[in-house]
């Protein structure tokens, strides 16, 4: 098959779909690799690297989508790209369709099949792409929490370690998963006093097992995270429904309760935001303030560390790709995960939690290439 990895376009996104590694595994395989020229740059992978591991260099990405069936991404398409896909491409990359109807719109206009990468599952029913990106955000949170704080940076003007004799910040995590493991790995290695909060009472106890007494854990409900963000000095909010839209935690009533200069950091932003005042930034501008309270909501958080994330996203990704370049959309037949995940099919949705919150039809990938 002949894929093709265009540079990414979207504002302060360095990473890249395929390293130069990855690129040696598809071209073993017996498949053509386009590269658009420049897209590894900013995760440190020149041209250079990827003509020595097999690549063919595209002056643009127009020719990239024009010459490949398999287009590999890392962030959704932008509005010039859904114009260049077809029905002839296959488009594997993350989508966040929920939040984001014109992208959806785009992309079943197009014809082509789209694999989201955040709602591919394992056996288990796990998230196996989503999972390393979750790892890289859940732990970036909370130093660009602890940078908030600061106070040259419009935070209250704490050190969220504190020091011998003066009390760390106390930092609240709303949602125990990957996300919120990860924060709360970060921020009690730094010092911090954290809590999470989360509805799954197994995981309350695993995630206990883990910290072995370090951090609190309480149910999720109202009352507890009212509660909690009255204490809290920053709260990550790190809560995810697959496919579908972040739940509000924090609602705009809240703020005023809540101690001034704190800082809410929304990683749910590509599914919508879990915060009611939460919008996109970007890494350049990555904060606002809204009734004293510092929001920290940049939609591409693991681009800041592209190295790390472009390799840890494809060590997840290609084994899902070489199927997809081996077989095309014949792999959905017998990978029901890769299934799964194809959002947009034949002009209709095909993850119903996307479909809903969209309102667009809905179809079984499974019966449709059953």
């Amino acid at each position: 098959m002949r894929v093709g990895v265009p540079r990414e376009i979207k504002p302060d996104e360095y990473r890249v779909g395929l390293t130069p590694a990855a690129v040696r595994e598809y071209v073993a395989r017996g498949h053509e690799v386009s590269v658009e020229t420049g897209a590894g740059d900013g995760a440190g992978y020149s041209d250079a690297l990827y003509t020595r591991a097999g690549a063919r260099i595209a002056a643009s990405a127009e020719a990239v989508f024009a010459g490949s069936e398999l287009i590999v991404k890392v962030k959704e398409p932008q509005a010039v790209e859904w114009a260049r896909l077809t029905e002839r491409h296959i488009l594997f990359t993350y989508l966040h369709l929920a939040p984001d109807p014109a992208q959806a719109d785009g992309l079943l206009a197009s014809g082509c099949a789209a694999i989201a990468y955040e709602t591919v599952t394992d056996a288990q029913g796990g998230l196996p792409l989503l999972a390393p990106m979750s790892e890289v955000a859940g732990r970036i949170a909370v130093f660009s929490a602890g940078e908030t704080l600061l106070k040259h940076n419009g935070g209250m003007g704490l050190l969220i370690s504190g020091v011998p004799g003066v009390p760390p910040a106390r930092v609240l995590v709303l949602g125990g998963g990957v996300v919120g493991m990860n924060a709360a790995r970060m921020a009690a290695g730094l010092g911090a006093e954290v809590v999470i909060v989360e509805r799954s009472i197994p995981r309350m106890r695993e995630l206990d097992n883990m910290f072995q007494g370090r951090i609190l854990t309480r149910y999720s409900t109202q009352d507890a995270v009212e509660e909690e963000i009255l204490k809290a000095d920053v709260v990550i909010g790190a809560v995810l429904t697959a496919g579908a839209s972040a739940p509000t935690m924090i609602r705009k009533a809240d703020l005023s309760q809540m101690k001034p200069g704190s800082v809410l950091v929304d990683v749910s932003i590509d599914q919508g935001g879990c915060f009611e005042t939460s919008r996109p930034t970007t890494h350049k501008d990555p904060t606002y303030t809204v009734d004293g309270v510092v929001h920290y909501c940049v939609a591409n958080m693991p681009g800041a560390a592209p190295r790390t994330s472009s390799e840890a996203l494809v060590h997840a990704t290609l084994p899902f790709g070489l199927i997809l370049a081996d077989h095309g959309l014949e792999a959905l037949k017998a990978n029901r995960h890769l299934a799964k995940g194809l959002n947009v099919l034949k002009g209709a949705v095909t993850h119903p939690a996307v479909a809903e919150a969209l309102g667009k039809p809905f179809v079984d990938a499974y019966g449709a290439w059953a």
